[in-house]
């Protein structure tokens, strides 16, 4: 039987404020363990939450740039379960009545754009965090609780079950992160976990309507493992049904060591979190001017740069959407068209040599010293023929590692291009006369060898010469 897979995406994201979502602790990361924590993020009797107006802003933001309808009334619910790194016994969340609903967000598949429904946005708090291993070891056999994550605000976005295959998955979460992104309200760094995706999958024979059961699979904590596990879960439910058997609703954990997901407890419904509105904190209400001046403040985003990077500048899509693959990234390119009003040029280099020194490094372009009059005094040495193209990509690359100006490094190495008709012109006497019979070749109708007689003076020269001048040259030479 032809099966069709069905997926829905839960995306986490932790918003980037300076403090928590019903305190004041700070939500900086790297602290010693339960450093950034009060008696409300603690669950202490008596501490009353206060709502974060910041963190409601940026949940907004999030609405708004997925097309959402804001609610003007929403409601805080208690979500009720334990575990130990919930001190409350409960984690407040939002419910029946979400902040935003009924959003979507285009993609781009191999069959051409398509619309996915976004179900809600809702904020809730963070949990803390388990260590199943101290790090100074002083016990081998206990859980430690660090309650520095408890409390920092979360946004959880819902995706209605209208992805088809990972490949839509992967493109629907590089896109939801594009946004995140753009907006500045995550970092969107999925390996660190703020930002953390649940995958539900589901089959059902090609054809049929109703969904078939689903199965969540937690710990997805990259791209690549997205696409893995959705992969190895329709390949296991698929084996199941031709078995004969049942798909079981139940929460899977992904095994990264395996390469399988693995039963982790049954998945509960919402009536077992016993959700009631929280008796502490009033109805959230979003007054529309509010609501509108957010609207007015909201970035670029990325879609919107390809469009316009593809129209101002003349870029390809596909160049587009690199170039503009995070805001810092477009910021540099625009900054450099500024200084340097050559866009394809401009978009060549950093499609190759900048990309490329990115990802040896491990770096942002924003953490590097490479900066927009770099790239463009490289670029107007090449114009004047100071240096080749060919060294230009080494100069680059060094450029690139110190932050020292192009002219510093060509100057200490040396590397001036010989543009000097009298210093040339002896050194082509000399391959000339050199290689008798390849100038009778040449000469008699095989003018491929041109190349070979430049490859000759670019080596005597250690690759210093002009290239255009040496052509020149050598046609005159050779008739």
């Amino acid at each position: 039987m032809q099966y069709e897979t069905v997926i829905g995406l839960e995306v986490h994201a932790q918003l980037l404020t300076n403090s928590k979502i019903f305190c004041a602790c700070p939500t900086q990361f790297g602290k010693e363990p339960n450093a950034n924590t009060c008696p409300v993020c603690l669950g202490l009797p008596g501490a009353l939450p206060v709502l974060n107006k910041r963190a409601v802003e940026y949940a907004i933001r999030a609405g708004l740039a997925v097309n959402a309808t804001i609610a003007e009334h929403s409601v805080f619910a208690r979500k009720n379960y334990f575990y130990p790194d919930l001190p409350k016994g409960y984690q407040i969340s939002q419910f029946e009545l979400p902040l935003c609903q009924e959003g979507y967000l285009d993609i781009d598949t191999a069959t051409g754009r398509k619309r996915i429904g976004i179900e809600r946005i809702h904020m809730e708090e963070d949990a803390g965090k388990l260590m199943h291993e101290h790090p100074d070891s002083r016990s081998q056999s206990a859980s430690w609780v660090d309650l520095n994550r408890a409390g920092v605000p979360l946004i959880e976005i819902v995706s209605k079950p209208d992805l088809r295959s990972a490949d839509e998955a992967i493109a629907y979460l590089k896109k939801l992160r594009s946004v995140v992104r753009y907006l500045e309200i995550c970092d969107g760094n999925l390996e660190e976990g703020s930002m953390r995706c649940d995958a539900n999958v589901s089959i059902r024979p090609v054809g049929e309507s109703k969904l078939g059961t689903r199965a969540e699979i937690k710990n997805l904590n990259s791209f690549k493992n997205v696409e893995k596990a959705i992969h190895h879960e329709v390949a296991r439910q698929s084996e199941v049904l031709e078995a004969g058997g049942k798909v079981v609703q139940e929460t899977r954990l992904w095994d990264t060591d395996l390469a399988q997901t693995q039963s982790m407890r049954s998945k509960e419904e919402s009536s077992d979190y016993r959700y009631f509105p929280d008796p502490d904190l009033l109805n959230l209400a979003v007054a529309p001017a509010w609501m509108e001046e957010i609207r007015s403040q909201l970035p670029e985003l990325q879609e919107q740069k390809v469009e316009r990077f593809c129209s101002d500048y003349g870029l390809s899509p596909t160049d587009a959407a690199i170039v503009t693959q995070s805001k810092e990234l477009a910021q540099f390119f625009e900054d450099t068209v500024a200084i340097y009003p050559d866009p394809k040029k401009i978009s060549n280099w950093i499609l190759s040599e900048l990309l490329r020194e990115l990802n040896r490094a491990g770096q942002e372009i924003n953490e590097t010293r490479l900066t927009p009059a770099h790239l463009a005094d490289l670029l107007k040495c090449i114009d004047d023929g100071t240096i080749s193209g060919k060294t230009a990509k080494d100069v680059f690359a060094k450029v690139f590692a110190s932050g020292k100006k192009p002219q510093e490094i060509i100057k200490a190495e040396g590397l001036r291009q010989v543009s000097d008709t009298g210093s040339l012109e002896p050194i082509i006497d000399e391959v000339v006369a050199a290689h008798p019979d390849e100038v009778e070749k040449f000469r008699g109708g095989k003018t491929g060898l041109m190349g070979f007689f430049v490859g000759q003076v670019m080596k005597k020269t250690q690759g210093q010469a002009n290239p255009k001048l040496v052509n020149e040259l050598l046609k005159k030479k050779l008739g």
